[in-house]
């Protein structure tokens, strides 16, 4: 599982957070994706990694601007944090 963080400006309020959800979504197979417009940041969950070009085309089609990618390994854990 790869967990990669876009720095994203432009977003303003929740419906932007949708509007990028929802864009990723329908781009990419993803486990989860969730955007926050106070922290100008989406952090993707998935299986494989994401292709930069496409994510940055992507970001690029909602009218929000890509500042910067970031992925690394993710590890699911269990209750409370523990690995299973």
């Amino acid at each position: 599982m790869v967990k990669t963080t876009l720095s994203i400006e432009g977003m303003s309020c929740g419906m932007c957070e949708a509007h990028v959800n929802d864009a990723i979504r329908n781009a990419f197979t993803v486990k989860k994706v969730n955007s926050s417009h106070t922290e100008n940041k989406t952090v993707i969950i998935s299986e494989d990694v994401l292709d930069e070009n496409a994510v940055k085309r992507v970001i690029g089609n909602t009218g929000y601007t890509l500042v910067s990618i970031a992925t690394e390994p993710y590890e699911k854990k269990g209750l409370f944090g523990i690995k299973k």
